[in-house]
């Protein structure tokens, strides 16, 4: 479907509005359930966890990803470190100041017995937003993208990198957001500062746009100048259909 209209960021009027006030990132990446009862896990996440975390006014925005088998074959490059990673959870703060009650209120839940052991962890960081683009043809401006319904999502984690904005470019990219890892407290961050992490909205399939994006990003890693650690797509867990894709 062709929207009407001129897109968002095209429109003073629209931006004199509002830009949004979200700055800061919360990334959980994680490895698949040791078990196999990943779809338990994401009941338990959806239903429970994850709700309770937008009592607190820091928390602007959620998203849950999962990889499936099919993901894992599209994958366009992936670190040994980051190989295993299956499930990304980011929650979309305010600012960092929104980490202090987000504790707290992890730690009052598992008070009232309310939390499963986490998924096994790969990385977990605080990121800050560094750029946002949107592709004119979805019409809505970068600024509001994490709460557009999205087909599914690519993930660009690379360092020594600037965001890949013209990746939108290519069909299947609605929008981007770039973040940068932030020198934090050790109980929230695990990676060292200088990561770039991209994350892709997509408006078609995340398999057939992994393909598409290949060829984009072996023209940026060519040089040796970035170094890529995950490019992945990922669907984003559908509520009630547990099983629909997991690891």
């Amino acid at each position: 479907m062709i929207l009407p209209g001129t897109p968002s960021d095209e429109v003073d009027g629209v931006l004199a509005t509002g830009r949004g006030d979200i700055s800061t990132l919360f990334v959980s990446m994680a490895r698949c359930h040791p078990d196999g009862r990943d779809a338990d896990y994401l009941c338990w996440h959806t239903l429970d966890h994850r709700p309770e975390q937008h009592r607190l006014s820091a928390v602007r925005a959620s998203l849950r990803l999962v990889s499936t088998p099919e993901c894992r074959a599209a994958r366009a490059c992936s670190h040994e470190r980051f190989d295993a990673v299956d499930h990304v959870m980011t929650y979309f703060f305010t600012d960092q100041g929104g980490l202090t009650p987000f504790l707290e209120l992890s730690s009052a839940l598992g008070g009232a017995n309310r939390k499963l052991p986490l998924l096994p962890p790969v990385q977990r960081d605080v990121y800050a937003v560094e750029q946002k683009a949107a592709a004119p043809r979805i019409k809505v401006g970068a600024d509001v993208l994490p709460w557009w319904p999205a087909v599914g999502f690519y993930l660009l984690l690379e360092s020594d990198a600037t965001p890949p904005t013209d990746l939108i470019e290519v069909d299947g990219v609605a929008g981007l957001w770039s973040v940068a890892s932030q020198d934090v407290d050790e109980h929230l961050a695990s990676a060292p500062p200088g990561q770039l992490l991209t994350y892709c909205f997509l408006d078609d399939d995340p398999l057939a746009t992994a393909e598409r994006l290949r060829p984009a990003l072996e023209r940026r890693w060519q040089d040796g100048g970035i170094t890529p650690m995950l490019a992945a797509p990922f669907h984003a867990v559908v509520p009630h259909q547990w099983n629909r894709c997991v690891p």
